[in-house]
């Protein structure tokens, strides 16, 4: 689309940005849905977020996402928070506020709605399910909670900090907690061992730390064969590079193995309609994971 004065800018702010995916994802959104918009990534260095949001509010940008690391960071400088942004205490979406006596934005989070939609689609279930987490940062905070609402079972929260774990833990307990029983069990994670009990290809397990991200790609949070017998599925959150040792080491051993570009894709549909108020049909969506499926194994 030619771009012109009725052309409306959305973004996405973060440090780095340079090697983003979002462009490409709602650019076809946009051209598929025929909205005159335009998608830019935008670099906000260290100490200027606050700057840069009142920035953006001035320029008339209606919408952005908010990655890394300014998930939690933002949060003070937005008008208000919708109530899983709360929860969570991230956001990954702002919204343009309307309410001009407020001059700013909303923040939304979608990364755990987006999580959802791609392992229901993958058919990797979480109700009533035994649960391994893999990290206790802000991307497994928030997956924690998401796992309690989606009614998993029993969720087990490792981290190389326990405390940090129980934290988490005791936040989530405190929320979804069944007839006075825990959901989620804080554990250190050199004592994944004391899971390995029982019937074989047993949990779901969600990697959420950045641990085999490339460069660093045979770096891997548990490098015991042992373990993976236990996997029945493995959701890796790093998409780059496309298989994952966590992956390799689940599929090896008989287990299925997911990486992150679907949650990626979701993430940014549940941001579209919020932003446009049009629904991205799955023949879209599609459309858009072939596209980015081409460009991640190209990497």
């Amino acid at each position: 689309m030619q771009i012109n004065g009725k052309t409306k800018v959305y973004g996405i702010i973060g440090d780095p940005v340079e090697h983003t995916m979002s462009p490409l994802i709602h650019g076809i959104f946009a051209e598929a849905s025929g909205i005159d918009m335009v998608y830019v990534p935008f670099h906000v260095a260290e100490g200027q977020l606050e700057a840069a949001l009142k920035g953006a509010y001035g320029l008339n940008i209606q919408g952005m996402n908010v990655t890394v690391p300014y998930k939690n960071a933002v949060i003070p400088y937005l008008t208000k928070t919708d109530a899983r942004a709360e929860t969570l205490g991230a956001v990954n979406t702002l919204v343009r506020d309307i309410d001009t006596d407020r001059e700013g934005f909303i923040g939304y989070n979608t990364d755990t709605i987006g999580l959802a939609r791609a392992m229901n689609e993958e058919g990797i279930p979480l109700r009533d399910e035994e649960v391994i987490i893999l990290g206790a940062g802000g991307v497994g905070r928030a997956v924690t909670f998401m796992c309690a609402e989606h009614g998993a079972g029993k969720v087990y929260l490792l981290n190389r900090s326990t405390a940090k774990a129980d934290a988490v833990a005791m936040e989530v307990n405190r929320q979804f907690g069944r007839n006075g029983q825990d959901c989620v069990t804080a554990m250190a994670l050199s004592d994944y061992k004391d899971l390995l009990t029982g019937a074989e290809n047993r949990y779901v397990v969600i990697q959420c730390t950045s641990v085999g991200l490339a460069p660093n790609v045979d770096d891997v949070v548990i490098d015991d064969g042992d373990f993976y017998h236990y996997v029945k599925f493995g959701y890796d959150l790093i998409y780059t590079p496309w298989e994952t040792k966590f992956m390799k080491n689940v599929t090896d051993n008989g287990g299925m193995a997911f990486n992150g570009l679907k949650m990626l894709l979701y993430q940014g549909i549940e941001a579209f309609e919020l932003w446009s108020g049009c629904r991205v049909a799955k023949e879209i969506a599609d459309r858009a994971y072939e596209r980015l499926c081409s460009q991640v194994r190209d990497r």
